[in-house]
C-alpha cells in the first residue's frame, strides 16, 4: 500500500504565502515524478507544478514566478511554496506521484493524495 498525505493548506489573504507538503509512504521502490494539481469549484483538475526525480520542473503558466516546487528524495516528500497568492488560486490542491512498488517489475502507477483546501480571501 502507498499513501500520499498532504498538509499545509488553509486560509490566507491575497498577496500572502503558504507552503504545502506531501509525504509518500508505504511500499515504494522508486518515485519518478511528484506533482501538484488543483481543482477549483465547478472546474476541472489542472496541473500546477511537477518535479522529476532529477529535479526538472514544469509549471502552469498561471503560477510561474509565484510558486516553487521542490522535493526531498530521501524523505519521499514534495513541497509547493506559494507566494503572492491570488483569489483565483483558491482550490483543493492534490498531490500525486508516479512510482514503482515492485523492484522486479518496471510497472509504474499514479497515486493521489486526499487533497488540502487553499482559500485566498480577505
Amino acid at each position: 500500500q502507498v499513501q500520499l498525505v498532504e498538509s499545509g493548506g488553509g486560509l490566507v489573504q491575497p498577496g500572502g504565502s503558504l507552503r504545502l507538503s506531501c509525504a509518500a509512504s508505504g511500499s515504494i521502490f522508486s518515485i519518478n515524478y511528484m506533482g501538484w494539481y488543483r481543482q477549483a469549484p465547478g472546474k476541472g483538475r489542472e496541473l500546477v507544478a511537477r518535479i522529476t526525480s532529477g529535479g526538472s520542473t514544469n509549471y502552469a503558466d498561471s503560477v510561474k514566478g509565484r510558486f516553487t516546487i521542490s522535493r526531498d528524495n530521501a524523505k519521499n516528500t514534495v513541497y509547493l511554496h506559494m507566494n503572492r497568492l491570488k483569489p483565483e488560486d483558491t482550490a483543493v490542491y492534490y498531490c500525486n506521484a508516479l512510482l514503482r512498488t515492485d523492484p522486479n517489475r518496471p510497472n509504474e502507477y499514479i497515486y493521489w493524495g486526499q487533497g488540502t483546501q487553499v482559500t485566498v480571501s480577505s
